[in-house]
């Protein structure tokens, strides 16, 4: 539908330089042309066959699709905006990826974002990496715990409440106070304080927060 209202648009405008190039050219040859109004439906011979005409056109299920007079950026900037939105309602309706969600729940703010991706950033909006919550599911750790003791060592854990990066946290949530509430939605963390995100991330030393298998 989109992209019909916009081939009409441009269609619409190319005829109207054809009309005024046309007019140009017969003024040049001493034709005198006067524009006036003239009701609708009122057995004006010229005005009954354009109404007639532009019904058949509108009606007409035979008249064949033009995209000659469409430029080619302009269906390429549709077909983008088509799949992106596909990209939303696939994306919502996955099952998958439930943590990276909470991060990028929208996708065109998703592909404004240049991101220069680390192993740590990857692991903290995925949950996959060298954590024991997620080595623990493939018996690569014996448990699921973070060795500050707490509880089990997950993503979340990490960035609300391990004890061994007190430091870093503190640091993150400093930045946020100065513009925002702490504690932050994730979302917010990409989209309002991803500098700030990004230098927690960095600052985490991962083969220091891993139980190690059989307890090394």
């Amino acid at each position: 539908m989109a992209l019909d209202c916009l081939q009409n648009a441009n269609i619409h405008t190319a005829l109207v330089d054809k009309i005024r190039l046309q007019l140009t050219e017969m003024k040049e040859m001493q034709w005198h042309i006067q524009f006036c109004w003239v009701k609708a439906h009122v057995g004006v011979q010229g005005n009954e066959t354009a109404d007639t005409l532009a019904k058949e056109a509108a009606t007409s299920t035979d008249t064949p699709e033009c995209y000659n007079k469409v430029p080619k950026s302009l269906v390429k900037s549709e077909l983008e905006l088509l799949s992106v939105e596909k990209w939303q309602m696939e994306w919502d309706r996955s099952t998958k990826g439930q943590i990276t969600k909470q991060y990028f729940p929208n996708i065109v703010d998703r592909l404004k974002i240049k991101l220069n991706l680390t192993h740590n950033f990857t692991l903290m909006v995925t949950g996959h990496g060298k954590i024991n919550s997620y080595l623990h599911r493939f018996k690569i750790s014996e448990t699921p715990l973070c060795p500050c003791g707490k509880q089990d060592q997950t993503t979340d854990h990490l960035l609300f409440e391990c004890d061994l990066l007190q430091k870093e946290r503190n640091n993150l949530s400093t930045t946020i106070r100065k513009t925002d509430v702490w504690l932050t939605s994730k979302s917010d963390l990409i989209k309002k304080h991803l500098r700030a995100f990004l230098q927690f991330t960095n600052a985490i030393v991962i083969d220091k927060l891993t139980i190690k298998p059989n307890g090394d």
